[in-house]
């Protein structure tokens, strides 16, 4: 599929085919297309917890205001935007600094700047923490959304939920900020899909002050 079609008929659909599965060799190839995406200094703070089963799906559809799609779609996602992920030492920005060094883009004796970069940056406060967690986790769910749609997939990005219930439900570490959920699968060819909604053109999103 062209790029522009994938623009053009990606949609936030509510009706998903429960009778269609996402294989997960389709969900790791669609996945691991959107982790290409870029990220602050490559620290990737992005998880996401992938429900398949209907026990837990109807578990996280309770935290979510009853929608139907939360269990009808073969997948849900549960995205979760690490807080923590710029922090040295944690295994993640581990890795970076490591992968970085072999890359030849670091060295071993810069890293105590490494790490003072990342802290100043993203660590300062917690707005500064949550900022940098859900920045670059929205780069990763917009590529993810796009990914899918290239594989024949639609998905719903879903933002009427209980942060507080989906955290205590599925026993989520603090660190974590859940920016939303997702649907995946295929929309139900009985129901009508909706048309585009209006977007701004670009004279409305150019603007000077």
């Amino acid at each position: 599929m062209d790029f522009s079609d994938v623009v053009a008929t990606r949609r936030a659909v509510n009706y998903f085919d429960s009778t269609r599965d996402v294989s997960d060799a389709l969900l790791r190839e669609v996945v691991e297309m959107a982790a290409t995406t870029p990220s602050s200094f490559n620290l990737q703070p992005w998880s996401l917890m992938v429900l398949r089963g209907e026990e837990e799906k109807m578990r996280l559809r309770k935290q979510a205001m009853g929608q139907a799609k939360v269990s009808e779609a073969p997948v849900t996602l549960i995205v979760l935007a690490d807080r923590r992920g710029w922090a040295p030492g944690t295994p993640f920005a581990e890795k970076n600094f490591q992968e970085m060094i072999k890359a030849g883009a670091m060295t071993e004796d810069r890293r105590d700047w490494f790490a003072k970069a990342c802290t100043n940056l993203y660590g300062t406060s917690e707005e500064s923490q949550v900022a940098f967690a859900t920045k670059n986790t929205g780069f990763f769910t917009m590529a993810l959304m796009l990914a899918a749609r290239s594989r024949g997939l639609h998905t719903h990005p879903m933002d009427g939920f209980s942060r507080e219930g989906v955290m205590k439900e599925f026993n989520i570490p603090d660190h974590y900020w859940i920016p939303l959920l997702m649907a995946v699968g295929y929309f139900n060819e009985e129901k009508e899909l909706a048309p585009p909604k209006w977007r701004k053109t670009y004279d409305e999103i150019v603007v000077t002050f």
